[in-house]
């Protein structure tokens, strides 16, 4: 008998495997453009917030895009966002 196989989307440690990144829209990531902090769950979203700061090579525009596409992701997955804005989550010069 064939063994059945099933779709994984998670590796073990709750990253989302190559392949289903691969699928997700531009849109689905907080920087939308370098395709970086995917906000497919309401843990990607708490991810994204807490590592908002580790992203490199990106500007001051795609850092306040992204935060108001993680501001959205949030209230699509119910998670709390208590900064008002992007520059509470910045990199600290």
């Amino acid at each position: 008998m064939p063994t059945k196989t099933t779709k994984k989307t998670q590796t073990g440690n709750g990253k989302l495997n190559t392949a289903v990144k691969d699928k997700l829209a531009d849109t689905q990531y907080a920087f939308t453009k370098k395709r970086k902090e995917p906000l497919s769950n309401a843990s990607h979203v708490r991810n994204a917030l807490a590592r908002f700061d580790q992203v490199k090579d990106v500007t001051d525009d795609e850092r306040k895009e992204a935060f108001e596409n993680i501001k959205k992701a949030a209230k699509k997955f119910g998670v709390k966002v208590n900064e008002k804005d992007w520059k509470e989550l910045a990199p600290k010069k």
